[in-house]
């Protein structure tokens, strides 16, 4: 029996790989062929062709971002989340391996409907969208790093190289960074139809100073605007190759645009604008306490909804091209779990299975390259021991960053963007607060966990 499968998460980075890896290692343990094709920020690799599809008894989808399913319509279908297919890789084969290709219609009507219902809607939606934002928020982050690289307001003098950087970073790349959030929101909801508006209304949001929250409301806005004209207009047969090219992005594009000028532009800009000026009055106190409810946020699920939710706040507030404290906070305590793991794996080795201090060495790489992900696997063999760890490691590290008021330009990169003159402020006080949350992280776990024979 061959089955197939595809990988996504929302950044493409850690959680698409892990699920590929556990899928491929419980086939292989199950004596199951299987085919995994990962769609990660590089994009497609070890792509399925037609004739793994007619070969294949089953496909499943372990995905956290809107994925291309036509292809597969004619294979019995399991859908499922990268978390699922990482905790529980077997039992999605087993349900897969069950399946009948007689039963395809239905089926797979009803695995779709019950996975509609609990694990997409917003958050999916929003997730599409921050995936296809991050490496333009990334290259344009540095990119104005590196124009802070030559002093701080060297960008001013034109014709220098400083100047050429911010115009590409912060005027070009940073200036596409809420039309492609809300954009591919809309594209979430309403398929290709959607990106007209959707780009529209978050241009118009970054226009009128609504900024980051504007560019969502604008994208799913404009994604449930195309779902109501495509059920409601109705045109003959002669007529239907109009719709995609003319009526939908013409209707949809004026009727967000006028919404987001006449009606949301104003609350959502006074919005954005009293979460700007918050942020930037934190008092001390304040500000500490909001560094560890981030850094709680960011170790809780390692790249899940609540992860996610606190690093795309983080990102939002880099919208003005202005180093942020937040950021700071939220990248430094995103790199202490697996930091904190690895430093465990090697002061109490005999508390380890020689698999897991194989692990932690990987872990110390994930962790300097922030990639939060790298804790999951010693999370999921020991969760009452580990999560709590870790998120007070995390905790006390956001808390430091902010306490040491450290801001940070760029939006990821790890231990990598911190040479970088001005990309970071304070970094002896932010190398301080990551190796702080490390070794706290590091005496919890070894303190919690018991010795292996």
């Amino acid at each position: 029996m061959k089955l197939l499968a595809v990988t996504s998460c929302p950044t493409g980075i850690a959680h698409t790989y892990m699920a590929a890896e556990a899928l491929q290692k419980a086939a292989k343990e199950m004596g199951v062929s299987i085919k995994v094709q990962t769609v990660g920020s590089i994009g497609v690799e070890n792509e399925i062709t037609n004739d793994d599809i007619r070969e294949a008894h089953a496909v499943i989808i372990a995905a956290d971002t809107k994925v291309d399913k036509s292809k597969f319509q004619e294979l019995p279908m399991i859908e499922a989340s990268v978390q699922d297919a990482i905790k529980d890789a077997k039992n999605l084969i087993e349900r897969a391996m069950k399946l009948e290709k007689k039963d395809f219609v239905d089926k797979v009507y009803e695995l779709k409907q019950e996975q509609k219902k609990k694990r997409k809607g917003a958050y999916q939606h929003l997730m599409t969208g921050v995936s296809y934002m991050i490496p333009f928020v990334v290259a344009g982050g540095i990119l104005i790093a590196l124009s802070f690289a030559f002093g701080i307001e060297a960008f001013k003098n034109q014709g220098t190289l400083p100047a050429a950087l911010m115009q590409i970073g912060g005027g070009s790349a940073f200036a596409l960074m809420v039309p492609i959030l809300s954009g591919y929101i809309a594209y979430s909801i309403a398929d290709r139809p959607g990106l007209v508006p959707g780009m529209v209304g978050g241009l118009l949001a970054s226009q009128i100073g609504a900024g980051f929250l504007g560019g969502i409301i604008a994208g799913f806005l404009a994604g449930y605007i195309i779902l109501f004209l495509k059920n409601s207009i109705k045109l003959p047969k002669t007529l239907e190759g109009l719709m995609p090219v003319l009526i939908l992005p013409l209707l949809s594009s004026l009727i967000v645009g006028l919404v987001m000028i006449y009606i949301i532009g104003k609350p959502a800009a006074a919005l954005n604008s009293s979460l700007s000026n918050w942020l930037q009055n934190l008092q001390q106190g304040s500000a500490i306490i909001l560094g560890l409810i981030l850094g709680l946020m960011m170790a809780f699920d390692m790249g899940g909804p609540i992860n996610k939710a606190a690093y795309t706040f983080a990102v939002g507030t880099l919208g003005t091209g202005e180093p942020s404290a937040v950021m700071a906070a939220v990248m430094a305590a995103g790199m202490t779990p697996p930091l904190g793991i690895a430093l465990a794996t090697f002061i109490a080795r005999n508390k380890f299975t020689k698999e897991e201090r194989e692990a932690g060495k990987a872990a110390f790489f994930l962790g300097i390259s922030f990639i939060t992900e790298g804790a999951i696997p010693f999370a999921a063999a020991d969760p009452l021991r580990i999560i709590p760890s870790i998120m007070i490691g995390s905790a006390v590290t956001g808390a430091l960053s902010m306490l040491f008021k450290v801001t940070l330009a760029v939006p990821h990169g790890g231990i990598f963007v911190l040479p970088i003159p001005n990309a970071v402020s304070r970094l002896g006080l932010y190398t301080l607060a990551i190796i702080i949350g490390t070794v706290v992280t590091a005496i919890l776990v070894t303190t919690l966990k018991q010795k292996r024979e």
